[in-house]
This record gives C-alpha cells, structure tokens and sequence, in this order.
C-alpha cells in the first residue's frame, strides 16, 4: 500500500496567508508603487500556495527513474511556471503606468474620476444616474420599457415543436418485434 504524506507545514501555510493579506491589502490602496508591491506579494503566496499544495518535494517526475512513491508532482511546478509569468507581465504593466503617471502628473497616486464623484452624490441623494431620452415621446419609464423588452425576448424564444403521435408498436416492447 503506498501512503503518501501530504499534510502541509504550518509555517508554509501562514506564509501563504500572510503573502495573500498583505499582498490584498497593498492592492486597495492609492498609489500605485503600492499596488505594484501588491501584485508581487499575491503572485509569490501564489506561487508558494500551488507548490505547497503539491507535496513533499521528491524525485525528478521522469517514469523509469525512481518509483513512483518518490516522484514529484509536476502540474504544480507547470503551474507555478505559468503564475511567475503572468506575474511578470501584470508587474511590467502596472510598473510602465505608475512610471507614465509619474511622468505626467509627479505622483503615482489614482485620482477620484469626476463621474464617479458625480454618481455617488446622486446615490446618498437616491436619484437616478441618467436621463432617459425618449420618455417624453413614448410615455415609458426605462422600468416599463424593460418589462416589454424581456417579454418580447421571451416569446421570440418559445419554439412550438409537433407531438409524435403514439402508434404503440414501438421496437422493443411487447407489441414490435426486432428482426
């Protein structure tokens, strides 16, 4: 019986979770050199998570080489693989905008667009966010025009599809004989 130990350290799964609250944490803040640091740290507990997951480190994963009890697992290092470079290029993007944002304005900080500004006055107020254009030539509010929308979506897709009348000597029953 082969019995394979995969129980994980503490210490590896504390680093997993204190790369992913640190890393998350850098991530909704303003400046984007913090951010950065943000994806960096969420790409390393990433990477450190999926290799934790795939066990004790063992042999080289050729068959013929070492039986099969000691191989490693390797999807977790293909995936690792893959993470470091999606890692790299998200990293080189949101590094060339913090540097363009530097350039153009002397801060790397994301400022307030003035629509959000503007929609969330209208949200603490409980107004509507837009104007509808037609309601003057149809009568309609947006909400009553939805109605009639969604019904006539639902009638477009309902299919009348013909009954097959029922003869009963269908093969396989009593009645019809398989030749």
């Amino acid at each position: 019986m082969i019995v394979l130990d995969n129980v994980p350290s503490f210490a590896l799964v504390l680093a997993v979770g204190v790369l992913f609250a640190t890393g998350v944490y850098l991530l909704l803040e303003r400046s984007l050199t913090r951010v950065l640091l943000g994806f960096v740290l969420v790409g390393n507990g990433a990477n450190l998570a999926l290799l934790v997951a795939g066990g004790r480190a063992g042999a080289a994963p050729i068959l013929g080489e070492d039986p099969l009890v000691r191989l490693s697992d390797p999807l977790a290092q293909a995936m690792v693989l893959t993470s470091i470079v999606i890692t790299l290029a998200l990293t080189a993007f949101v590094l060339a905008m913090a540097y363009r944002s530097w350039q153009l304005s002397g801060h790397d900080e994301v400022q307030d667009d003035d629509e959000d500004r503007r929609i969330a006055r209208l949200a603490m107020r409980n107004e509507a966010a837009y104007d509808d254009a037609d309601t003057a030539e149809t009568g309609e509010t947006l909400d009553e025009e939805a109605v009639d929308v969604h019904d006539d979506i639902e009638e477009s897709l309902h299919v009348d599809v013909p009954e097959i009348p029922d003869t009963g000597d269908a093969p396989g029953q009593d009645g019809g004989a398989a030749r």
